[in-house]
């Protein structure tokens, strides 16, 4: 049987409902709203989901943010202690550093959007448990399905990790995956996938800095710059 997963709430209080069927392909119902209004609808559910435990501890939660109509999505993995504070992704030093790298590949933090696989931030900055992330992530598949990007970067192995598992691809560690292009479909939508680093892992390993400015160049090569 079909499995159903429903949202009454968006900003001008028209109901709205997501379903989840059984290839966990979420239909948007409403054709009346457009895109932004979509994820405007989302991100209200996510601002007052109580789903898992996270919500407990956070001061904001983090649906995202960038452009509706954008050909690229970029998922981390979970917010921080600033994105918590600011309800806002990727706006501490790690997300400084995203901001140079996707300026280095040409283009600009408005023109792609940018989330999460879990929209609460873990006590401590601890990884997402895997309740959380079942949890959480039909929120990530709502958005992909409203956005329907040609591109999507994931950041860090979590991410890649989900991302892989709803292409049917086989994931080992980021590490063996990164730096990759990898054509797929995922939520019914063909498109590309290509994984790399966190960009917070670059403020511990140099290493790891120089590995993603070069994935971002790569990036920058690979994937048809946006107007």
């Amino acid at each position: 049987m079909s499995k159903k997963w429903k949202t009454s709430i968006n900003p001008r209080g028209q109901a709205l409902r997501f379903i989840r069927i059984e290839t966990e392909r979420p239909l948007i119902e409403s054709a009346t709203l457009s895109k932004k209004e979509h994820l405007d609808a989302v991100a209200s559910e996510v601002i007052a989901c109580t789903k898992c435990p996270l919500w407990k501890s956070r001061k904001n939660a983090v649906p995202g943010e960038g452009s509706p109509t954008s050909r690229m999505m970029f998922i981390g993995e979970a917010p921080g202690a600033l994105e918590d504070a600011k309800g806002e992704p990727f706006v501490g030093m790690a997300g400084k550093f995203l901001d140079t790298l996707l300026s280095q590949a040409g283009w600009s933090r408005e023109q792609v959007f940018i989330t999460n696989v879990v929209k609460c931030r873990p006590p401590r900055n601890r990884p997402p448990k895997p309740r959380e992330i079942e949890t959480c992530t039909p929120y990530l598949d709502i958005q992909i399905s409203i956005i329907r990007p040609k591109f999507i970067v994931t950041l860090g192995s979590h991410s890649t990790s989900y991302v892989f598992s709803k292409a049917m691809l086989p994931f080992t560690s980021i590490t063996q995956v990164r730096g990759k292009t990898y054509k797929t479909t995922i939520l019914g939508l063909r498109l590309t996938v290509f994984p790399t680093f966190h960009p917070a892992s670059a403020l511990y390993n140099p290493e790891y800095k120089e590995i993603l400015k070069r994935d971002f160049q790569l990036l920058g090569k690979k994937l048809p710059k946006m107007s």
